[in-house]
C-alpha cells in the first residue's frame, strides 16, 4: 500500500458501514486498488488481512491452507465478545467451521437435499408460499405496506420450515432468535441467550424427529444415520443450527434489497417484466450488487502462505470481503451500474472453494420466484417513502433493508 493510501487510512476499523444501500464504502475501492491484500484493524481492535480483489479472494478460498475452523486461535471473529467466543469454542462445530476431511464428510449427506432434483420437486410448493402472501398483499386496505413482514421474512421462513418439517407457529421465535445473534449491537449477554435458546429448541426438534419422523430433512438424516449404525444427535443439533439461520435471514434480505433495486432502477424492471427469462440474470446481478455477507467468509492461515504479493504467517487472520471483490472492475465492468443482463454469476455472494454456499440453488429459485410474481400480479408496485428515508441494517452481520414500505 503506498504511504498516502497508508496514512489516509491509518484510522480506519473494518469492515465499515453501508452509507449507501447501492454501493460500498469507498474505503474499500481504494484498499482494492493499492493492495488487494491489506492488514487492517477491525473494529474489536484486532488485526487481520482484508481481502478485496476478486482474483485474491478466490484463490484464499480455495487455498487449503486457510481454515475454517473458529475455534482456531487468530480466527477474525471481529463480531463476537470473549464470553460468546468462549461458548463457541465449548460447541461442537457447525459445518461451516470445520475443514477438510471432516467438512467433507459432514457436508456429502446433506447435498442430495439440494440436488436440482429435489429443488425442482419443491418449487410447486414455493410458488404456492408466495403466492399466498401476494393473495394477503392483494386483499389488505391498508396502504402502505411493511414489504419485509409481509413478503421477505415470511416466505423464506415458510420455505426453510417446510424443508426442515419446523411448525410454522415457531417461525417467529427463531425469528427473532436470529436478529438477536446476527446484530452486532446485541450485548454479550443477549446473544449468549440467544444462541442457547436455538440449541435448546432444535435439540428437542431432533429428538421430536427421532421419534416422530416425517416428510423432511431431518427425518431423512435421521434414518440414514441409523441405517449405518447409530444418530449422532449433537451433529444433527449442529446442522439444524446451520440449516434454520442460515437458510431464511440470507434470502429474507436479499428479497427486500432487490426488490428495492428494481424499484429503483425501472428500465431494469422493465427487462424482467418484458421477459421472464432474464429473471435468472437478475438475481446473479442482485446477488453481486449486495453481497449482503460482506466480511463473513473469513480464515485462519495454518501455516505461511505467499499469495497476491502479501505474507501472511501461519495463526494469522484472513477476511474476504465478498462486497469488494464483486464489485472488482476488472472482472464487472462499471460495477457500480445495476446492469442485468450482464454475466454475474462469478460474484462471491455464496464464496468460493469447498464451503461455497450449500442451499444457494435454493435462494436463487426463491429469488426468481418472489421477483417473478410480485410484479406479474402487482405490476403498479412502487416504494411508498425515498430511499434516504428508509432504515437499514447498518448494525448486522448480514445486510438488508429493516422496513421496505410499498404501495400500488
Amino acid at each position: 500500500m503506498t504511504n498516502s493510501v497508508a496514512d489516509e487510512l491509518a484510522d480506519l476499523e473494518l469492515p465499515v458501514e453501508r452509507g449507501c444501500p447501492f454501493a460500498p464504502p469507498d474505503a474499500y475501492e481504494r484498499l482494492r486498488e493499492q493492495a488487494p491484500i491489506s492488514k487492517v484493524r477491525l473494529v474489536n481492535g484486532t488485526e487481520a488481512w482484508w481481502v478485496s480483489g476478486h482474483e485474491e479472494a478466490r484463490a484464499i478460498l480455495a487455498d487449503r491452507r486457510f481454515s475454517s475452523d473458529r475455534r482456531k486461535d487468530g480466527f477474525p471473529l471481529y463480531n463476537l465478545d470473549a464470553a460468546t467466543l468462549r461458548q463457541l469454542r465449548d460447541q461442537p462445530p457447525l459445518m461451516l467451521g470445520m475443514d477438510g476431511m471432516e467438512h467433507a464428510a459432514a457436508r456429502r449427506p446433506v447435498i442430495s437435499e439440494f440436488t436440482v432434483k429435489r429443488l425442482a420437486a419443491l418449487r410447486p410448493q414455493v410458488q404456492g408460499i408466495v403466492d399466498r402472501f401476494v393473495d394477503d398483499l392483494l386483499a389488505t386496505d391498508e396502504r402502505p405496506v411493511d414489504l419485509v413482514r409481509a413478503l421477505s421474512l415470511p416466505v423464506p421462513s415458510l420455505v426453510i420450515c417446510e424443508m426442515l418439517g419446523v411448525p410454522y407457529t415457531d417461525h417467529d421465535f427463531f425469528q427473532s432468535r436470529t436478529a438477536v445473534a446476527v446484530r452486532r449491537g446485541s450485548s454479550p449477554e443477549e446473544r449468549m441467550r440467544a444462541f442457547a435458546e436455538l440449541r435448546a429448541y432444535l435439540d428437542d426438534l431432533v429428538t421430536r424427529k427421532a421419534s416422530e419422523p416425517g416428510d423432511d430433512l431431518f427425518s431423512r438424516q435421521i434414518a440414514r444415520q441409523r441405517e449405518e449404525g447409530g444418530v449422532d444427535h449433537q451433529a444433527l443439533v449442529s446442522l439444524a443450527f446451520l440449516l434454520l439461520t442460515a437458510g431464511h435471514e440470507t434470502t429474507a434480505n436479499m428479497i427486500s434489497l432487490g426488490v428495492l433495486a428494481l424499484l429503483s432502477h425501472p428500465e431494469q424492471l422493465a427487462l424482467i417484466k418484458a421477459d421472464p427469462g432474464k429473471t435468472p440474470m437478475a438475481v446473479e446481478e442482485l446477488l453481486r450488487f449486495f453481497a449482503i455477507a460482506d466480511g463473513v467468509t473469513a480464515r485462519a492461515a495454518t501455516e505461511d502462505v505467499e499469495i497476491g504479493g502479501a505474507s501472511i504467517k501461519a495463526g494469522e487472520g484472513v477476511i474476504v470481503s465478498g462486497l469488494s471483490a464483486s464489485w472488482d472492475p476488472s472482472v464487472f465492468k462499471n460495477p457500480g451500474e445495476l446492469d442485468i443482463e450482464r454475466e454475474a454469476r462469478h460474484h462471491l455472494a455464496f464464496g468460493f472453494g469447498p464451503h461455497q454456499c450449500l442451499g444457494q440453488n435454493l435462494a436463487r429459485m426463491e429469488l426468481q420466484i418472489v421477483f417473478d410474481t410480485l410484479f406479474r400480479r402487482i405490476p403498479t408496485l412502487r416504494l411508498a417513502a425515498p430511499v434516504d428515508d428508509l432504515p437499514f441494517k447498518t448494525d448486522a452481520i448480514i445486510y438488508g433493508a429493516a422496513e421496505l414500505p410499498v404501495t400500488w
